[in-house]
């Protein structure tokens, strides 16, 4: 049986629906020794300001229970750099390449967002609406569907590129977000990012991370995931992407079968380099022992 994985994301054609997740795989070029990028159905690289950022000062990362914590800081190298540095080698793979940005005001997301025009080789943009807005007292714009909406249409206004809204889910209703940015012109919504957590060394009866808090990511939040997931494909026309938790393609095909049209692979990629991989190889075994000829006949097939 001829399998079918390829998906549509908003005008944006994959060759199969596992892609990275941002901030967990770096440029891309940093994980080639362990895959070949060229099976992936989408690269998307760690966020891109306006200008270079070093990140938080250590400790950033730790361990917990069924997942990790993290407060990197959105450490990258600036879009200018990574023009100039990193999209020269992505150029050579044949895989979407996605940009995540991100910026302090929207001014800022509209000046990457136009910037990223003229790089050849970036075919989207996955916008990070997660970020501390400093012009409204430290509101992240994520939890603000006003805020959502209009860094939305300033990204579409400013690119010529399929542009994804990647959601927060620390608010009260996702839902809610998710028809802000479709209203405003996004052509697809990632979900779910990092849940605000903490943890405390009782020695020391001091916080883990400098920063206090950090992102919880890995398998622990996987079922909110899947429930947020599933209440914005029923909230939106557009596609959606499922992001969270996803450590094997039981996983990842559980994000399809609630109306994902693709995933994300993130914390898995610290675990197992390769894994993005063998999670489609274990998607195309899947589908060839339930008789599934297309992927698309998949999507979208809870039973309530």
């Amino acid at each position: 049986m001829k399998l079918k994985m390829g998906v549509d994301i908003g005008g944006l054609a994959l060759k199969n629906p596992v892609m990275t997740a941002s901030g967990t795989f770096g440029y891309g070029e940093e994980y080639s020794d362990y895959l070949d990028l060229n099976r992936l159905g989408a690269i998307v690289v760690k966020g891109l300001s306006l200008k270079p950022r070093d990140g938080n000062p250590p400790p950033r990362i730790i361990e917990t229970a069924s997942g990790m914590l993290n407060a990197v800081g959105l450490q990258n190298v600036g879009v200018r750099a990574f023009i100039d540095e990193k999209l020269l080698w992505l150029r050579r793979i044949d895989s979407v390449v996605v940009a995540n940005i991100f910026g302090e005001t929207i001014e800022d997301y509209a000046n990457v967002a136009e910037i990223l025009n003229d790089a050849e080789g970036v075919d989207a943009l996955e916008v990070n609406i997660s970020c501390p807005n400093v012009k409204k007292g430290g509101i992240a714009f994520g939890s603000d569907p006003i805020l959502a909406g209009e860094i939305t249409r300033a990204v579409k206004d400013a690119s010529r590129l399929p542009v994804i809204v990647k959601l927060t889910p620390n608010v009260t209703d996702i839902t809610e977000i998710a028809r802000a940015t479709e209203a405003a012109g996004a052509d697809a919504l990632s979900l779910i990012n990092t849940i605000t957590g903490m943890s405390v060394d009782i020695e020391k009866r001091i916080p883990h991370l400098e920063n206090v808090t950090g992102g919880l990511s890995g398998p622990a939040i996987k079922p909110v995931a899947i429930r947020m997931v599933w209440e914005v494909v029923n909230a939106v026309s557009i596609p959606v992407i499922g992001v969270g938790g996803i450590m094997n393609a039981r996983d990842a095909i559980e994000f399809l079968i609630v109306g994902a049209k693709a995933v994300q692979v993130g914390t898995a990629n610290f675990i197992n380099p390769g894994i993005a991989v063998d999670i489609v190889d274990d998607m195309r075994k899947y589908m060839t022992e339930k008789g599934i000829s297309d992927i698309n006949n998949l999507i979208g097939t809870l039973k309530i």
